[in-house]
């Protein structure tokens, strides 16, 4: 069985959700991170990380000045170093499953996060993470990485791509604490 799931597909299938809802239903120790929207008068305005023991930080809004932009969105690279590859250090180290949500454009950005996603997938520890479709050198060298499982997810599948999950949780006997 594979150690490494990443879950694909276009924006708003419910790559995030997925990977939530496996977690809520899991036991034990996992660690990482996962991005979650800022919305503001009901309009995304940016992105922060959100560490599974519970820190935060943006990663991304419309209103931040930095070198890195993607689309409108200012990307903070130094925050995402700090906060979420701090995570994934600590995850690697500590957890039974590391979540990576997500491995895309706005994270890609960092040197740092590249070399601790590339330590964790060659870790032998099992990775439950998101990753972007579109093509790019970097992102499809590790789509094709051996321990990779990489599943699309659309709205169709989306149920049954959570109970493939959920059945490869259980068999790997990751529980949550």
């Amino acid at each position: 069985m594979k150690q490494v799931y990443l879950l694909t597909g276009k924006p708003g299938t419910g790559k995030t959700s997925l990977i939530m809802q496996a977690l809520d239903e899991v036991k034990g120790k996992a660690g990482g991170f996962y991005t979650d929207e800022i919305r503001g008068q009901g309009v995304r305005q940016g992105f922060k990380l959100v560490t599974l023991d519970g820190q935060d930080a943006i990663l991304a809004h419309i209103d931040m000045h930095s070198p890195y932009r993607v689309s409108r969105y200012g990307v903070d690279i130094e925050s995402l170093d700090r906060v979420g590859v701090s995570a994934l250090h600590k995850a690697a180290g500590q957890c039974d499953l590391i979540i990576i949500d997500e491995i895309g454009k706005m994270e890609l950005f960092s040197a740092n996060f590249r070399e601790a996603v590339l330590q964790i997938i060659d870790s032998g520890k099992r990775v439950l993470g998101t990753i972007m479709l579109n093509s790019n050198p970097w992102v499809d060298a590790i789509k094709r990485q051996p321990q990779v499982n990489l599943i699309t997810v659309t709205r169709a599948n989306y149920h049954q791509v959570l109970g493939e999950l959920l059945r490869w949780l259980k068999a790997t006997d990751v529980d949550r604490e």
